[in-house]
């Protein structure tokens, strides 16, 4: 592919095993390369929806980019009226009917530079911890946190779709967010491998180019370019995909680690569950839900495995759990 005047050509990189591999497949396809965009999602305005490993590898690739291909990393972050937009602000957003000419969140909409810090010692400040839930476990429709006047807030994204993903990344993705001159035209770089058919339909479009598919890797060979030049990341550790640690598409393995390991983000996770006017999980499963069932499994009162069902965490299953956390509470360790 031949460079086109007047253009632009950017890789959009979410630094999974595909989109790093897109790097080495760039150059061996020797095709122009100007520019990496990352969109950078917060939780809330201190905290990043990345987990410290994560944030300490992004950090690592960009010094391996920078060495070897000569460029910086551009991390962007959604902006509404030059203040920084996080899932936190968009949760707890009240939506109202606007024109068709505006977006909900109102105009002055754009991006703006927010590269993470190495991640502080507590990942969460302590105005934002909340008590320890009671156990209950319940299923919630949509009722829960509202404003008197205006009505509900938008809550977790299960039900009106997946906002998180439209407005805090795919408007810093946006064509005329990457554009960075009056009538510059952008080639973007999307890391899709071989092997994807849906999603190499989906995007086989104008202005956007597939470089894994151009050279024929696949996501195993994405891998191993990965692993050859330390460049996979922790991710795939624990699961097969990245995504942020509120995500309400993550798997169960990844919420028990997200409990145990960074309790103070699971806290903040219980607070937003208590406001959520929706449920954490399509089928009516909250995060109190899980909460519950984490409990009762480091009790050994149910299987970890997929013998579980919601249905054990009743009767004497609920009385052990309520009792250990009393046994907790007098002790002082809620």
């Amino acid at each position: 592919m031949q460079r086109e005047p007047n253009t632009e050509y950017v890789l959009s990189l979410s630094y999974g095993k595909d989109s790093l591999a897109c790097l080495g497949a760039i150059e061996e396809l020797g095709w122009p390369f100007d520019r990496i965009t990352h969109a950078e999602v917060w939780a809330t305005d201190d905290i990043p929806a990345d987990l410290p490993p994560m944030v300490q590898f992004k950090a690592k690739a960009d010094e391996i980019i920078r060495e070897r291909y000569g460029i910086e990393v551009e991390h962007q972050c959604a902006v509404r009226n030059g203040e920084k937009l996080t899932y936190e602000k968009l949760f707890y957003h009240i939506p109202v009917r606007k024109k068709k000419t505006l977006d909900r969140f109102g105009e002055g909409g754009g991006i703006s530079d927010c590269r993470v810090p190495p991640p502080p010692r507590s990942m969460v400040q302590q105005q934002t911890q909340t008590p320890k839930s009671a156990t209950g476990s319940r299923l919630r429709s949509a009722h829960g946190a509202r404003n008197s006047k205006t009505g509900l807030i938008l809550g977790f994204p299960i039900i009106k779709g997946q906002w998180c993903t439209s407005d805090l990344k795919r408007r810093v993705f946006s064509r005329s967010s990457l554009a960075q001159g009056a009538g510059t035209n952008i080639v973007q770089y999307l890391g899709i491998a071989a092997d994807e058919p849906e999603r190499i339909k989906r995007h086989d479009k104008p202005g956007f180019k597939m470089p894994l598919v151009e050279i024929g890797w696949t996501e195993a060979d994405c891998r191993k370019w990965c692993e050859e030049r330390d460049l996979l990341s922790p991710i795939y550790t624990t699961a097969t995909r990245g995504g942020c640690w509120f995500c309400h598409n993550q798997g169960i393995d990844q919420l028990r680690i997200l409990r145990r390991e960074y309790p103070d983000l699971w806290k903040l996770l219980l607070k937003w569950d208590r406001d959520s006017p929706v449920s954490f999980h399509a089928d009516g499963h909250t995060v109190h839900d899980f909460d519950l069932r984490f409990q009762a499994e480091d009790l050994d009162l149910v299987p970890k495995d997929r013998k579980f069902r919601w249905k054990m965490l009743t009767g004497d299953t609920m009385v052990a759990v309520t009792k250990r956390n009393l046994l907790k509470l007098l002790e002082g360790s809620i």
